[in-house]
């Protein structure tokens, strides 16, 4: 069964708002790296499969990026699923999905460089099925893949969510280790009620993204619209199609009562992706900054891939080791709120990298 049609899954990605711009800073991806404590001269290798259902890029924007952080620029291979191509938008439109397909290579290949001090492998599957390209991906052997589109789970209906979830599961079971972001829209993740969780972030067997606003002094969970359900900020909450899941170790129970989930809780981890503290990147022939969820799952993408190969499912690892994050105990991201321990905005908190790596 197919996903959704492509206009109904998205990308997550967000530009700062001007309204903000006085309280506004920016990462570049090595010092977003250094502040979490990437490890360093891990042996990589790992091959990076990004998934993109539209937009493109072109090699002068991507060297022009990787040049101006003195880095190598990866070796990055078009991978065409169903007839979909690199189709860049050369008009340049800040509403274009280029500014997607910029941030995806860009920072999963800093985040493998700040890792390895290697250039990274990174195929790009081009598709308008989020789960064909996982499938392509896992065929060629690819190790970690990064997926920053999605819809909430009410628009996939249950059929398709349970064929994404397939995908990703015999996915992990060949080694590729699945990331997808959380959301761009708060708890409702843009859905009809005030409460919905992302597919695939909520696949099972998908590492969930989470979104959160990092400066160099503070973390806490992401949301632009205080009090509203959606507005912009992190995805989170609890699947209603898939059941609670026992690695969770920890995860809070779903509250009681309402018209929300009571299975899975999203995101399972989460980093830096306000766009008021977001990230620098180049695409169109210029340097900008964006946010958005997107930005987390490149970003552990590049670490994972730094980690080794094959490494599968790595989630109830990750559960099992909450020390190798940073809680995040402060926000909300509408319906919920964040406490001590994991939550439905963060899941296990931010990235300790050094310690990540330590458990693999």
């Amino acid at each position: 069964m197919q996903h959704p049609p492509l206009h109904r899954c998205k990308s997550y990605i967000k530009h700062p708002r001007p309204e903000l711009a006085a309280t506004a800073i920016s990462w570049s991806v090595p010092e977003l790296c250094t502040a979490y404590d990437w490890p360093a001269r891990r042996p990589g290798g790992g091959v990076i499969a990004i998934v993109e259902l539209g937009g493109g890029w072109v090699l002068t924007d991507i060297s022009a990026f990787f040049q101006s952080l003195g880095q190598p620029t990866p070796s990055i291979t078009d991978v065409s699923v169903d007839g979909t191509t690199n189709s860049p938008n050369q008009g340049g439109s800040a509403g274009d999905a280029d500014f997607e397909v910029a941030l995806d290579i860009e920072v999963a290949g800093a985040s493998y460089y700040a890792a390895t001090g290697q250039a990274a492998t990174i195929r790009m599957y081009w598709a308008q099925d989020i789960a064909a390209a996982v499938k392509a991906a896992t065929a060629d052997g690819c190790d970690v893949c990064s997926i920053s589109w999605g819809a909430d789970e009410a628009n996939w209906g249950k059929t398709a969510a349970e064929g994404m979830e397939a995908a990703a599961a015999s996915a992990t079971s060949a080694g590729m280790v699945v990331f997808a972001a959380a959301g761009d829209n708060d708890s409702s993740d843009g859905g009809p009620t005030p409460a919905n969780v992302d597919v695939p972030a909520s696949c099972p067997h998908v590492v969930g993204c989470g979104g959160t606003n990092k400066t160099a002094t503070s973390e806490t969970v992401w949301n632009d619209n205080p009090g509203q359900t959606n507005g912009e900020g992190t995805g989170g909450g609890y699947s209603t199609i898939f059941p609670v899941q026992a690695f969770q170790i920890g995860a809070p129970p779903a509250p009681a009562g309402g018209t929300a989930g009571k299975g899975r809780m999203v995101p399972d981890v989460a980093a830096d992706a306000d766009p008021q503290t977001g990230y620098q990147i180049y695409v169109h022939g210029s340097a900008t900054v964006v946010g958005g969820t997107s930005a987390v799952a490149p970003l552990y993408a590049g670490l994972f891939a730094a980690l080794g190969t094959k490494l599968g499912f790595v989630t109830p690892r990750l559960w099992q080791n909450p020390q190798a994050f940073h809680d995040i105990t402060q926000g909300s991201n509408g319906f919920y709120k964040a406490g001590p321990g994991p939550d439905p905005c963060s899941g296990l908190g931010a990235p300790i990298g050094d310690r990540i790596a330590a458990l693999f």
